[in-house]
Order: structure tokens, then sequence, then C-alpha cells
């Protein structure tokens, strides 16, 4: 165990390790998220339909769902098969491609909280958004 911790215990080595956890975050975190839309879109629907009822957007609360819902699925699978491929290859290309589509997903949200005067909801995806870019930057590394 001593010999993998030294081995580990490298610079190079201590981001390859941060890409591979980043890229697991951001896919249990989109996949999760995505997949229950799909699964309960009905119920999200509605639920969001209130959220967005004095809003400028509840007319097009379907359409955003939607929208919403491919790039949560999307950053999701592409930060998992980036896991993926930085576990068998080292490639972070793929995992690089899947922050910036997480952090897309992630602005898209905050613009909708904002719109909705949902100050707080907005506030609890600021934490997830800096993470992306550490992501971004650490995938972009190599």
């Amino acid at each position: 165990m001593g010999l993998v911790i030294a081995a580990l215990h490298t610079s190079a080595n201590a981001i390859y390790l941060m890409q591979i956890l980043v890229a697991a975050f951001l896919a249990i975190l989109f996949l999760q998220s995505g997949i229950d839309k799909i699964v309960d879109r009905r119920g999200n629907l509605e639920w969001l339909k209130g959220h967005f009822a004095t809003s400028p957007l509840a007319g097009t609360v379907p359409a955003l769902l939607s929208a919403i819902t491919i790039l949560e699925v999307a950053a999701g699978v592409l930060s998992a098969l980036g896991c993926l491929l930085l576990l068998v290859m080292r490639d972070s290309t793929l995992a690089f491609c899947g922050a910036v589509i997480s952090a897309t997903a992630i602005i898209a949200l905050f613009f909708g909280q904002r719109v909705a005067k949902d100050y707080a909801g907005a506030a609890v995806l600021v934490p997830y958004f800096l993470l992306t870019l550490v992501a971004i930057y650490l995938l972009a590394q190599g």
C-alpha cells in the first residue's frame, strides 16, 4: 500500500487522480439528474410549471425541461465515458467535453432559477459551477 501511495504522490499523478474523480462526480451528478427527469417527466413538469408560473418562462416549461434533460444526460454520459477513457487510456478529451457540457447545463439551470426569482436555488448551484470550472481546467491538463 505504501508503494501505491508513494507512486501517486507526484503532481502529475495527483492531477490524473483528480481528473478521474471529477469526471466520476459529474457523471453521477448529471446521470442521476437527467435520468430522474426522464423517469419522472410528469412529476418534474408539474413541479416546474408551478415554479415558473409567474415568470416570463411559464409558457416554455415543457421545451425547457426537454432541453435541460438533453444537456444533463449528455453531460453525464460524456463524463462517465470520459472517466472510463481516463482509466483505460489516460485520455481526458471526452471527460473535458463532459465538463464543458456540465458547465453549460448549470448555467442554464442558474438562469432559470434567477428568472424564477428563486435566489436560494440559484445560490445552491454556485459550488457545482465552481467545481465544473475546476474540472475544465484539470481535464485540459492532458
